[in-house]
């Protein structure tokens, strides 16, 4: 008989503060194991026994660089229909929508899917009692391998969507994304935007044939939690035991690589709004590039992700006042993903706040941080890294993240020294390498 999530809640209280006492331990160092299964989809497990529970996350080369132009969202839907249904199977019947939630209501687990601009990812958590996780494994595996996609619940779906775009543009803030991310990535899949034109031109047998790039052997599984290695490798195998098992595992097309910019570019889109939306930016860099750490982590924090101690909020927000909030970031990927500096201003504003955030990143490039941000950034970095690591959850996307991106397997271990030996002239020598301020896009929606 199946349990119940009374039952799953009397067995799990009294683990809570072991729990977590075990997961601080480990910010020093986590013991990655990594191998092969035989359908060739790579597992990464970290043992976590101080609670009983499991995370599991299946990545697959299926994100939105997968999309064709003319169905973008394509990914994205179809990772979002793999909850509307599963197909009967054998002797085991179909479950719609409202019997799939009812099923993993009663076993107290859960199961999601979603889709990135790389990687469409399952995520599966369960408690690990044996007379439960099989259970939840199973129904994870027909989700997984036999979505229905009903065409009725596509329709609803599609309407819903169409719904919210239409809600959506009515924003500044969808303007200035949707012209920024064009003109940083042009024709690149990064940039590619779900409309209600490209919902429009999705049917279910589309879904079905993005469904069918989730082969077994292309699978990376991350797995956290309270399994042994012989216990997390019959839970990948029965996990991915109803998708295609293909020989060799055929490499999918390449994708192109985003275009560099070769000039400024300003955007400037009238909209009646008591705040311009401002947007500074230009493609990055790669998730692989071995600047990461100097860009990513450790400059950008000084520039613009420190939040009220970055240089960009003191030179926009504190001392003149030009906006509330003023950030940077990288989104590395497959690709170069965007570099972006952002915020909201008042519009008669908005012209000063673009010259004071283009002078701030020129002289950041030119000359590179102090050594008094510098080590400010660094004692920051390096003592929040536990709060990377004190869930199951936070672990499991760190975890997946060294899955996807071939990241060492010490990288948890090792990241606090490296991110340690970054010095004022590699973060300087690292954002002249990959920015060009006298090359980039500014995109301003507000005003007239």
């Amino acid at each position: 008989m199946m349990i119940t999530i009374k039952t799953i809640a009397a067995r799990a209280v009294f683990t809570w503060a072991a729990a977590l006492f075990c997961l601080n331990s480990m910010a020093t160092g986590l013991p990655i194991e990594k191998w092969t299964l035989s359908s060739g989809a790579q597992v990464f497990l970290v043992q976590s026994p101080g609670l009983p529970m499991v995370d599991v996350q299946v990545d697959f080369d299926a994100g939105g660089r997968r999309d064709p132009a003319p169905q973008a969202g394509l990914a994205s839907v179809t990772a979002a229909m793999l909850s509307r249904g599963v197909a009967a199977s054998g002797s085991q019947s179909a479950l719609d929508e409202n019997q799939l939630g009812e099923a993993w209501a009663d076993l107290g687990a859960s199961f999601s899917a979603d889709a990135g601009a790389d990687r469409l990812s399952i995520k599966l958590r369960s408690l690990s009692y044996p007379d439960l996780l099989p259970q939840a494994v199973a129904l994870a595996a027909r989700q997984l391998g036999q979505p229905a996609f009903p065409a009725d619940i596509w329709q609803r779906e599609r309407e819903r969507l169409g719904a919210s775009i239409r809600e959506a543009n009515t924003q500044p803030a969808t303007l200035a994304a949707r012209a920024f991310g064009q003109a940083v990535y042009g024709n690149h899949p990064y940039g590619f935007e779900t409309t209600q034109e490209t919902l429009a031109r999705i049917e279910v047998s589309d879904l079905r044939r993005h469904h069918s790039l989730l082969l077994a052997c292309r699978a990376r599984i991350s797995i956290v939690g309270n399994v042994n290695r012989a216990q997390a490798e019959t839970l990948a195998t029965q996990l991915l035991a109803q998708l295609p098992q293909a020989a060799g595992c055929p490499a999918l097309p390449a994708v192109a690589e985003v275009t560099p910019l070769t000039e400024a570019a300003l955007r400037s889109i009238p909209f009646d709004s008591a705040q311009a939306h401002v947007f500074v930016g230009q493609p990055g860099f790669k998730r692989n590039d071995p600047d990461f750490f100097a860009l990513s982590l450790v400059g950008n924090y000084i520039l613009g992700g420190g939040g009220f101690v970055s240089r960009l909020t003191s030179e926009v927000r504190e001392k003149r006042g030009l906006s509330y909030s003023v950030y940077s970031y990288f989104a590395p990927g497959r690709h170069a993903g965007a570099f972006t500096i952002g915020l909201q201003t008042r519009p008669d504003q908005a012209k000063q706040a673009v010259e004071v955030v283009q002078q701030v990143l020129a002289d950041f490039v030119t000359n590179g941080p102090t050594d008094a941000e510098l080590r400010a950034a660094k004692d920051n970095l390096i003592g929040g890294f536990a709060l990377r690591i004190d869930s199951n959850r936070k672990l499991l996307d760190n975890v997946a993240n060294i899955a996807w991106n071939d990241l060492p397997l010490d990288y948890l271990a090792t990241w606090a020294s490296r991110v340690e030996k970054i010095t004022a002239a590699d973060v300087k020598a690292a954002f002249a390498r990959k920015l060009q301020p006298g090359k980039m896009v500014t995109v301003v929606v507000g005003g007239q």
